[in-house]
This record gives C-alpha cells, structure tokens and sequence, in this order.
C-alpha cells in the first residue's frame, strides 16, 4: 500500500472564518463545506532542518502552492495589496520552475511555485 496524494492541510488559526474568507478570496478554496479538486501534478514533500532560514524561523510549516500562470496570480494579488515577494535566488536557475511568496493575514508564508514544463530528473 502506498500513500495516493495529499488529503487534506489542517491547521490552527486565531481568526479560523477571516481566513477561509482570505484563502477563498485570493486562491479560490478553503473551508470545511468545500473540497478542491486539485489537478493532477508534482508535490514535495521535504521537512526542513530546524535553523533553516528559507522561511520564517517561529512558524513550523510553509504552504507551496502549485500554480500555472505565477505572473497573472501576483498581478492579481498585488491588485489585492497583498505584498509579492520575488527572489532570484528562489528560481534557481529556472530549471524547477519559478517562485514568488505572499504570506496571509496570520503571517503564514505561502510559496507559490509555477513548475516547468518539464521537472528535471533527480
């Protein structure tokens, strides 16, 4: 037996409605009264050693979310006055796609990656 995909991100909130409405609003899901369909593609998992600096050192987690048009999405955001934070660092070289980060009201980072066409082999 194997593990099929990923079922499901749960997490503590101070305001849990504010920010289902905030999640649903900008990334179009969130809730317990809905399920997103996700489409078919590559999901990391990667525990990240406990001094890493790639996100915030007092929270435990980081969202990735896979997204298919990265610069339509921020523009978006951005609209929103959401703050989109780009480093040239984080694409690497482009060859395992492109990234930018946006955290929500409840200062989560959220990783937003638009994979290439193609991911490189390991």
């Amino acid at each position: 037996m194997e593990v099929t995909g990923m079922g499901g991100i749960f997490f503590r909130a101070k305001d849990p409605d504010a920010l289902t409405q905030w999640y649903r609003e900008h990334f179009g899901f969130g809730g317990g009264d809905s399920i997103w369909q996700q489409a078919a593609g590559p999901t990391v998992f990667a525990p990240f050693k406990q001094d890493s600096d790639y996100f915030a050192d007092d929270k435990a987690f980081m969202f990735n979310f896979r997204v298919d048009d990265l610069a339509a999405l921020t523009g978006k955001l951005e609209a929103a006055g959401i703050e989109v934070l780009r480093k040239d660092e984080w694409d690497m070289d482009g060859s395992y796609g492109h990234f930018a980060r946006v955290h929500d009201p409840e200062g989560n980072a959220i990783e937003l990656w638009e994979p290439p066409a193609e991911m490189p082999e390991e």
